[in-house]
């Protein structure tokens, strides 16, 4: 099911967890138009980075596959309102998390991530905080600092 011009329902709900163990990671119609919502978020970040193609590794995760990696029950990607991905041909996920905290897009929460090579978290949602952190990963646990460092 394609969302906007760019993104499609599988991009966000694709999980390799997911098929391992057997977890239906069908969203439902409200998360759908959450995924929508976020769809037409990253299409504001795709142009603000030259338009150069945009690599999801994790969208929505149903609750199931939310325990199964290991992330919290309370974690936006189970509401359908936060992706992780990169832009290589833009840069680094350092360098794309700082154009897009210099940017006037809306969103929630911008983390870089830094471990196993990085990679963006964006959220969105009605708050619209503007939050920026970095976190650092030791010993599977994440640690978040104020900012993009």
């Amino acid at each position: 099911m394609k969302l906007t011009d760019h993104f499609n329902l599988n991009e966000f709900t694709a999980s390799q967890t997911a098929t391992r163990h057997g977890i239906n990671n069908t969203p439902s119609q409200v998360v759908t138009e959450r995924l929508r919502m976020l769809a037409t978020t990253l299409e504001q970040v795709r142009s603000l980075l030259g338009n150069n193609s945009i690599r999801i590794s994790s969208g929505y995760r149903c609750l199931a596959l939310n325990r199964a990696i290991g992330s919290s029950d309370l974690s936006a990607h189970v509401l359908g309102y936060a992706v992780d991905f990169t832009c290589p041909a833009f840069g680094t996920p350092k360098e794309v998390a700082n154009k897009i905290a210099e940017s006037p897009i809306k969103f929630d929460q911008l983390i870089y991530e830094g471990g196993n090579g990085g990679w963006i978290h964006l959220s969105i949602d009605p708050r619209n905080r503007r939050e920026l952190l970095t976190a650092t990963f030791k010993g599977g646990k994440a640690f978040y600092t104020v900012g993009i460092t």
